[in-house]
């Protein structure tokens, strides 16, 4: 081995990557400028967006009418965080609502979903209650007391008051 036969790693450097990403964004800005302007509807959602922001909403269909309300049980049983007070709380009967009115929608709409629609809004139901069920059962065991603690369930999710049953 008195040899050093090993060759020395070739570096390349790739100076074109800033002239690509600055076409990139050139393209996108004219792709913009030549969208056409926001619907009626749009403009209000896009005013109240974050200054400077701009705020794409979700298409208004049957998935995202049946995901709004999934995200309301999952809100109301401690699975999410509280946006503005970054806390879990449980409340049982808004969830509960939530849930009777995935079952409002699925009865007023029996025989008029496709087979896909039908299949979110079981699936969505099904979890929703057995979620439900879940954290009754945590929530009775941790106590009737206002504000008790669920114990180790949904990251320290607590009730609020008037939450229980």
């Amino acid at each position: 081995m008195g040899e050093n036969n090993e060759e020395k790693p070739k570096i390349i450097v790739d100076d074109d990557w800033k002239a690509q990403a600055q076409a990139e964004k050139e393209k996108l800005a004219a792709e913009a400028e030549k969208a056409p302007p926001p619907a009626e509807g749009e403009a209000g959602a896009a005013a109240g967006a974050a200054e400077g922001q701009a705020r794409e909403l979700p298409p208004a269909n049957f998935a995202t009418l049946v995901s709004a309300l999934v995200t309301q049980v999952l809100l109301s049983l401690g699975g999410v965080e509280d946006p503005r007070t970054k806390n879990r709380y449980v409340d049982l009967a808004l969830a509960k609502h939530h849930i009777d009115m995935l079952g409002v929608i699925e009865e007023k709409t029996k025989g008029h979903l496709t087979d896909e629609e039908k299949k979110l809004l079981d699936n969505a139901l099904y979890e929703s209650r057995m979620q439900y069920v879940q954290t009754e059962q945590v929530a009775t065991r941790a106590g009737p007391q206002t504000g008790a603690s669920v114990e180790a369930h949904r990251g320290g999710a607590r009730r609020t008051p008037g939450g229980n049953r």
